[in-house]
């Protein structure tokens, strides 16, 4: 049985996806649940790798409406 991945290694993984443009400027990813099972992790280290990629500024989240890539990538 494979190990889950931590959330440092799916930060990693979204920042490489949204670096590729496989998750575009402006789009909105998926949410927690769906990456949650997409990983095969809880909610809870799918939002800790999201603080990590925010803290990165790739990503804004807004209550209620879901987490973005932001419209332009940080040097």
């Amino acid at each position: 049985m494979p190990v889950p991945p931590s959330s440092r290694e799916i930060a990693d993984d979204l920042t490489a996806r949204i670096r590729s443009g496989e998750y575009p400027l402006g789009s909105k990813l998926p949410t927690l649940r769906e990456m949650a099972g997409l990983y095969s992790v809880s909610v809870s280290t799918i939002q800790r790798a999201l603080d990590r990629v925010d803290e990165r500024g790739l990503i804004i989240s807004s209550q209620g409406r879901g987490t973005f890539v932001v419209d332009r990538l940080p040097q």
